[in-house]
């Protein structure tokens, strides 16, 4: 295995951290054995600039994790119900983090397909990672990875850069579920994917803004239904 990215890697701006991150791996390790998703759609968030990011009200004993120093992940609980994935970004005390939306299992397909099995209904492989629900189990990533620093290269979790030479195009554009002003495009145009990436979840759009979650509703959520996992999420 490659060695990871160093920590001053991910002390830059957390949107080009995101865009950077495209074609990156991300390793998990356990007793169990190892997985790897090459990355091909993630999101980036930031503090009190940023109307649609955990905190943007600033620091609390839930996103606490937001100002840790870079390459520590943030682990969280979406909806009650589904684990996302962070890597934070920029200096130590300033809060930002990117989103690991979604990827393609480039080993360890059997163990991910198994994990995503034990979850839910598995359509087809291009769903192993689709999402960043269905990324955290196929890597097997859950709560008790919060804090964890992928620049160790002995570690859990692993960040490795892309393959020299490959730098691929990757588009820019507003982030799923967001609401309000952090959902436009144009003021934060802060998710990026692989447009020819069949892994790539597809966007939806917030219907209304209800709770902390990165300033999300899960899309196609209407007040008063049930809740519901985001759209690329369900099974």
């Amino acid at each position: 295995m490659t060695a990871p990215l160093e920590r001053a890697w991910f002390a830059r701006d957390a949107p080009v951290v995101a865009g950077e991150l495209l074609g990156a791996s991300v390793t998990t390790t356990s007793a169990a054995g190892r997985v790897t998703v090459r990355i091909t759609e993630v999101e980036a968030y930031r503090g009190d600039a940023d109307p649609g990011s955990h905190a943007y009200r600033g620091p609390t004993a839930r996103n606490a994790a937001m100002f840790a120093e870079p390459g520590r992940l943030y682990v969280y609980r979406h909806l009650g119900l589904h684990i996302c994935v962070n890597i934070v970004c920029e200096p130590a005390g300033v809060a930002a983090a990117v989103l690991l939306r979604a990827g393609e299992v480039t080993e360890g397909a059997a163990l991910a397909r198994e994990r995503r099995q034990r979850a839910g209904v598995l359509r087809s492989d291009v769903d192993l990672a689709r999402g960043p629900a269905r990324l955290a189990v196929a890597l097997g990533i859950d709560l008790t990875a919060g804090g964890l620093d992928v620049t160790d290269p002995d570690g859990r979790v692993v960040v490795q850069a892309r393959p020299a030479g490959a730098a691929p195009a990757g588009a820019t554009g507003p982030r799923v579920g967001v609401s309000g002003v952090g959902g436009d495009g144009d003021l934060f145009p802060w998710r990026a994917w692989l447009p020819a990436e069949p892994t790539v979840s597809a966007y939806r759009a917030a219907v209304r803004r209800r709770g902390p979650e990165h300033g999300r509703l899960a899309p196609g959520r209407r007040f008063g239904a049930p809740p519901a996992s985001e759209g690329e999420l369900r099974e």
